[in-house]
C-alpha cells in the first residue's frame, strides 16, 4: 500500500499541482488568486522534487545491494565446485 504523506500522496499532490495550473491560466482568476495558488504551486512543486529524490535513492541503494547478492551468490557458486 502507498504511504501516505502528512501533506498528501504523491498522486494527491500532482493532481493538486494541476489543478492550480489549470487555475493559474484561467483569465478569470484574480491577481491576488494567481500569487496564492503560485505560492502553493511552489512549495508543492518543492516536494514533490523531493520525494522523487528520495525515491531515486532509494532505487540506487536497491540496484547496489541487488548488484551485491548477485556477486556474492556468483562467488558461491565457484567456491561450491
Amino acid at each position: 500500500m502507498a504511504k501516505k504523506e502528512k501533506n498528501g500522496s504523491f498522486e494527491e499532490q500532482l493532481g493538486r499541482l494541476e489543478e492550480i495550473v489549470a487555475g493559474l491560466e484561467s483569465e478569470t482568476t484574480p491577481l491576488e488568486d494567481s500569487l496564492a495558488l503560485f505560492e502553493e504551486g511552489v512549495k508543492i512543486s518543492k516536494d514533490l522534487a523531493a520525494r522523487l529524490e528520495e525515491v531515486k535513492r532509494k532505487i540506487e541503494v536497491l540496484k547496489k545491494n541487488a548488484a551485491s547478492e548477485i556477486k556474492l551468490e556468483e562467488l558461491s557458486e565457484e567456491e561450491d565446485r
